[in-house]
């Protein structure tokens, strides 16, 4: 009889406060849903973070005779130069391994990636030579960038991070974004539930 009396009392209750117990159902499931949405975007930028810092590289391009900037004068870079830059990139204890990169090889790729209409307007020695640095750790990589930076025959030091980082920064934007908006939707669940409760409390003062 107890059992049934409550039953009928949750009944009663629903009925009088129907359109509040609905709204406080779908806060709550928004709210839940938002919440959740943010700890995906979080962990899918932790996961596209971790993803391409693993392959992320230093490039050191060197001089080709045809580009100016970084410490050419006109001419191409000479073995002793290119032989300078790798001796002193190996030792450097914030890398892992450089690969070497010819004219030849960066020639092939070019043609890969573009049609034969382009890529017959250009020629190998219009290229660059390039050292490809991988690193230990991506997050530290100043103390190469400053050590061939100024060594003779380097064009230019070009780190990919540069590249990535807007995507990061998108990723982590709307990781934040999602995650404000479910601790608001969170609060407002909060505050309707304990209305809804004070409200219920009110009706059924007398049985209380």
């Amino acid at each position: 009889m107890r059992v049934q009396y409550v039953l009928s009392e949750i009944g009663t209750g629903l009925r009088r406060n129907l359109t509040m117990t609905v709204a406080v159902i779908i806060t709550v499931a928004i709210s839940t849903a938002l919440l959740g949405t943010g700890l995906l975007f979080r962990a899918q930028a932790e996961t596209t973070k971790g993803y391409w810092y693993d392959k992320v590289e230093i490039s050191v391009y060197m001089c080709n005779g045809y580009l100016g900037g970084g410490q050419c004068a006109g001419e191409a870079v000479t073995d002793s130069e290119r032989d300078s830059i790798k001796q002193t990139l190996e030792p450097n204890p914030e890398v892992d391994e450089v690969f070497y990169e010819s004219q030849e090889q960066a020639y092939e790729f070019f043609q890969q990636q573009f049609d034969d209409t382009i890529s017959d307007a250009i020629t190998p020695d219009q290229l660059q030579e390039s050292f490809r640095v991988a690193l230990v750790d991506p997050e530290e990589y100043d103390g190469v960038v400053s050590a061939v930076s100024g060594l003779p025959g380097v064009q230019k030091v070009v780190d990919q991070r540069e590249v990535l980082g807007g995507l990061f920064r998108v990723l982590n934007g709307f990781q934040l974004a999602a995650v404000l908006v479910a601790v608001l939707q969170l609060i407002a669940a909060t505050l309707l539930i304990a209305n809804t409760i004070q409200v219920s409390a009110y009706t059924r003062r007398t049985e209380v």
